[in-house]
C-alpha cells in the first residue's frame, strides 16, 4: 500500500485573501509537480483534502494527474492541528493507496506516526507542492520511498 502527502501549495495570506486561495507561484509549482507524477500512472483510491480552498485547489489540481477511483473528496480530521491518529487509523484500514493534500503541521506529524510511530520524531521535511510517498510493507511497517519538491522539477 502506498500513501502520497502532499503539503498545498503556496497561498495567500489570510490578509490579502480570506479564502486563502493558492498563489500563481503555487499554482505553478504544484502544476509543476502533476506533470511530473502523470507519466507514472499513479492510481488511488482517493484523493483527500481538508476542504481548505488551498488544499481542494492543490488536489484538483493533482486530479488531472493521478487515476483516483473515488475522485477528490473533502474530509474531516485534516486540518492544520487535527489529531493524525484516526486517520492513520484510517489508512490502515483502507488498505488501499490514498493520495492526502493537506497542510502543516498535520502531515507531518501523520508520516511521523506512521514511520517513526510517534509524533516527536521527524522523518521528512514538507516543502509546498511536494509529494511524499510512504509505502506499507508486508510487515506492517512504513517507510518513504520517494519524495519530490517542486524546486527540482523543470
Amino acid at each position: 500500500m502506498r500513501l502520497y502527502l502532499v503539503q498545498h501549495g503556496e497561498a495567500h495570506p489570510e490578509e490579502i485573501d480570506r479564502e486563502r486561495r493558492l498563489t500563481p507561484k503555487g499554482e505553478e509549482e504544484v502544476r509543476k509537480v502533476a506533470r511530473f507524477l502523470a507519466p507514472r500512472g499513479l492510481t488511488v483510491k482517493a484523493i483527500w483534502h481538508s476542504g481548505k480552498t488551498r488544499a481542494r485547489q492543490t488536489a484538483e489540481i493533482l486530479a488531472e494527474a493521478v487515476t483516483a477511483a473515488r475522485g477528490v473528496e473533502a474530509r474531516r480530521g485534516l486540518d492544520p492541528k487535527d489529531s493524525v491518529r484516526p486517520v492513520a487509523e484510517e489508512i490502515h484500514a483502507a488498505g488501499e493507496d490514498i493520495l492526502i493534500a493537506g497542510h502543516l503541521p498535520f502531515l507531518a506529524r501523520l508520516a511521523s506516526v506512521l514511520v517513526a510511530g510517534g509524533e516527536e520524531t521527524p522523518v521528512v521535511t514538507f516543502r509546498y507542492g511536494c509529494v511524499v510517498a510512504l509505502e506499507r510493507g508486508e510487515d506492517g511497517r512504513w517507510s518513504v520511498v520517494w519524495m519530490v519538491v517542486p524546486e527540482i522539477l523543470p
